[in-house]
Parts: C-alpha cells; structure tokens; sequence
C-alpha cells in the first residue's frame, strides 16, 4: 500500500513537471511572435521617417526651385521696367527734337464769328473755304513751309465726347477739301481734335462760344 501511494505521489509531480515545461515553451513563443511583431513595426516606423525625409528633402528643393524662379521673375520685371523706362525716354526725346525741327511759318484761325463752322455742324462755308484757297496760295508761294497741322476745337455745350467727335470732323472736312480741291498730299497733313478743352473765349456768352467753335490751320517748316 505504501509502494503503491509512493507510485502516485512521484507520478502526480511528473506530470506537474510536463504541465510546467509545456506553459514556459507556450510562453516563450508567444514572447518570441510579440517579439517579431514589435521588430516588424520598428522597421515600418524606420521606413516612415527615411520616406519622411527624403519627402522633406524634395519638398525643401521644390521651395529652393521655386524661390529661385520667383527671383529670377522679379529680376526680369525689373529689367522690362528699365527697358520701358528707357524707351519712354527715347520717344520723349524724339518727340521734342521733332516739335523743335518744325517751325512755325504761318497760322491761320477760322471761327463761327469769322464765317467758320455753324453750331454742332463740320460742313466748310464759302466765306471759309476762300481763307483756306488764300491759305494755300501762300503755301505755294513760301515753299517753306512743308507740313500743315489741322486742330478742330468747339465750344463747351454738350456732351464732350460729341464735342471731341465734331472738332475731329471739322478737321478732316478741311483735310479733305486741301486734297480734293488744292491737290496738297495727304502725307503733308495732319489732323487733331481738342474739343471744348482749349477755349480761347468764355464759353459764358454767345460771341465767346462762337470764338471757340473753330478750325486752326497751322503751316510748318
């Protein structure tokens, strides 16, 4: 009997034994999968920061790009702005050597109170278009004087831009009569409208409205 308790009692701690060494290997590989996982999401939190820098890097030589295009946009609106700059000189420059070269020779007013233009029309009266056949007899005589400026004018009733329209017609009605009826080329001519900006009488009275509604005639050498 007692053989036979000793027999239970050394089995019963084998078997406690077994039990124990199967837990620790059970333990062991559970340790070793969590082991293997924290090593695997180790190199994806690696492989996130490498990509983030490389990505940062990109990105810092896009701005680097990007800052050096924006440079080189100002510098070459700059360059425009001086280049504008210059050729407004230039054409000023000209401009001036050009009104300086041409000289005055003579200059001739037709207004409304002298027989010129009517009220809002830009059709020649007979009174006008015999001061403009002596202007050219003139021209002909002074072979002077080679180019002739034609500046339309009007008084200040109405709107300016019809104001500005019938100084332009006036001036071209003039034109237009020097090259049909006095043969004098077109090249030799020119034209300009001031409308009601460059009185030469009050616009208050009657009499100063027909002083301003006018044509100047001007030869230059």
């Amino acid at each position: 009997m007692k053989r036979f308790v000793s027999a239970l009692a050394i089995s019963g701690l084998a078997l406690a034994g077994t039990s124990a060494c199967a837990t620790k290997k059970h333990v062991a590989q559970r340790v070793g999968e969590v082991d293997q996982k924290v090593d695997t999401l180790s190199r994806s939190v690696e492989e996130n920061q490498q990509r983030t820098k490389a990505n940062e890097g990109r990105i810092g030589e896009v701005d680097q790009k990007a800052a050096a295009a924006a440079q080189s946009a100002q510098a070459a609106n700059s360059r425009a702005e001086e280049a504008y700059g210059a050729a407004g000189k230039v054409n000023a420059r000209a401009d001036a050597i050009e009104k300086a070269s041409k000289r005055l020779v003579y200059e001739v007013v037709m207004s409304e109170d002298k027989g010129g233009f009517k009220f809002g029309q830009a059709k020649i009266p007979e009174d006008m278009q015999a001061q403009i056949d002596q202007l050219v007899t003139q021209l002909k005589a002074n072979p002077n004087g080679g180019y002739i400026e034609i500046e339309g004018h009007t008084d200040n009733v109405g709107p300016k831009e019809t104001n500005f329209k019938v100084g332009l017609d006036r001036a071209e009605a003039v034109k237009r009569y020097l090259y049909e009826n006095q043969q004098i080329p077109l090249h030799k001519i020119n034209v300009i409208s001031y409308g009601e900006e460059k009185p030469i009488a009050p616009n208050k009275t009657r009499d100063g409205r027909a002083q301003n509604r006018r044509v100047v005639i001007k030869v230059l050498a």
